[in-house]
């Protein structure tokens, strides 16, 4: 009789494990009528970096992009 008690301990921890697979719970998400839940967006100038200077955010862009062009790379 002994022999047989870790096998039946495997099958209920499998069906426990199984079963607890099948429990889905909603994934609806409570939206109110002109309210936003999320976080609010800042501009990409307005972070560390830049400190509001959307000038020098312009000109670090265009520095990226120029770096990106083999063709300037090269000269």
């Amino acid at each position: 009789m002994k022999p047989h008690i870790p096998c039946m301990a495997l099958a209920v921890s499998l069906v426990a494990a199984l079963l607890a697979g099948c429990g889905e719970r909603s994934q609806v998400v409570k939206y109110e009528q002109g309210k936003y839940a999320g976080k609010a967006d800042a501009r990409p100038w307005e972070g560390g970096v830049f400190k509001g200077d959307k000038g020098a955010w312009e000109q670090a862009e265009r520095n990226r992009v120029r770096s990106q062009n083999e063709y300037k790379r090269t000269e």
